[in-house]
């Protein structure tokens, strides 16, 4: 598959956000929304990196932001991940509950063993969520991972389908890989998919890995990390990043699945990536694809040309869209 047609409306999109810094290792991005019914806003979770080296460091802040027409942005909450005495804090999610309840799921690498872990907190509202209440939702090393992190749910039918990306050991994997506190960033591992199902937010069943790289020289043989699932004709298509090696770790490009029923994939984009930003490394990642107002809502981090990344959003008509 070559360049989706999509590709040029996500370039021509309007931004959301934008880094703090104008250089390489300068984020805004990692977004997941949520359009909240009671509320009548979509909250926007998204991080604010800087490069190695530059206080606070890498993830330093997750942020979450409201907006009632895509258009104007208002942060209303945030975290530093020193409250969770973590290195780095990465995707986070909110979903409100039948019960009324904000849940918002966050992951950030693990203090106490270095890995990346997906932690869980509840709220009556946005505004008054304490981080300090956090609790573990999963942790790598009682799933038989090397790390957990960026999740993302679809909800169909009253049950929640929670994408994680996770990292699986390989020959080359050992204690020392998590020195650097990021083992997707050593090469010491594959990134893959993985999912959880739960009815009520709460109470998870981890059901296993359901995407994963193969191959030896394929553009996606390191990372298949799919980051929002639009369900289409009775299918389901999932935009992934994928990476051929952890030199490409924060640089990924985005390809195309498809499945009929969530856990079994076929790739789309077997050749090549199909959408990708045409400054620097290419990178156009972290798409998240919803259903809104009689439209197909995108999200979703590109490279500029100057190497750093913004956060950009626009949307399709229903009418007629095809990923296929």
């Amino acid at each position: 598959m070559s360049k989706h047609p999509i590709t040029e409306n996500l370039l021509n999109g309007t931004i959301a956000k934008e880094p703090v810094g104008d250089e390489q290792g300068y984020w805004a991005g990692a977004p997941g929304w949520y359009w909240d019914k009671q509320d009548q806003v979509s909250y926007i979770c998204y991080r604010i990196r800087r490069p190695r080296g530059v206080e606070p460091d890498r993830g330093g802040e997750s942020r979450i932001a409201k907006t009632s027409d895509f258009k104007t942005y208002e942060d209303v909450w945030s975290v530093h991940k020193d409250i969770y005495g973590s290195a780095s804090i990465e995707k986070s999610i909110l979903r409100r509950g039948n019960d009324g309840v904000f849940r918002y799921l966050t992951s950030y690498v693990a203090p106490e063993d270095g890995r990346w872990c997906v932690t869980i907190n509840k709220s009556d509202n946005i505004e008054s969520l304490d981080a300090a209440k956090t609790q573990r939702l999963f942790t790598a090393t009682d799933l038989g991972l090397e790390g957990i992190k960026d999740p993302w749910i679809l909800e169909e039918n009253g049950k929640y389908h929670l994408f994680l990306s996770v990292a699986i050991n390989t020959a080359s994997t050992k204690d020392s890989s998590h020195d650097t506190l990021d083992i997707f960033n050593t090469g010491e591992c594959i990134s893959a998919t993985a999912l959880a199902t739960s009815d009520d937010l709460d109470n998870w069943n981890y059901q296993g890995i359901i995407l994963k790289p193969e191959g030896d020289s394929a553009w996606d043989k390191y990372c298949r990390r799919i980051n929002s699932v639009l369900p289409l004709n009775g299918k389901y298509y999932a935009f992934y990043d994928g990476s051929e090696g952890h030199h490409q770790n924060y640089e990924e490009r985005t390809g195309l699945a498809v499945s009929t029923d969530l856990k079994n994939w076929e790739i789309l984009s077997p050749d090549e990536p199909c959408i990708t930003s045409p400054y620097a490394t290419g990178s156009l990642r972290y798409i998240d694809a919803q259903y809104h107002e009689n439209k197909i809502r995108f999200m979703y981090e590109l490279t500029r040309a100057n190497g750093s990344h913004e956060m950009r959003t626009t949307s399709f008509s229903t009418e007629g869209f095809s990923l296929e």
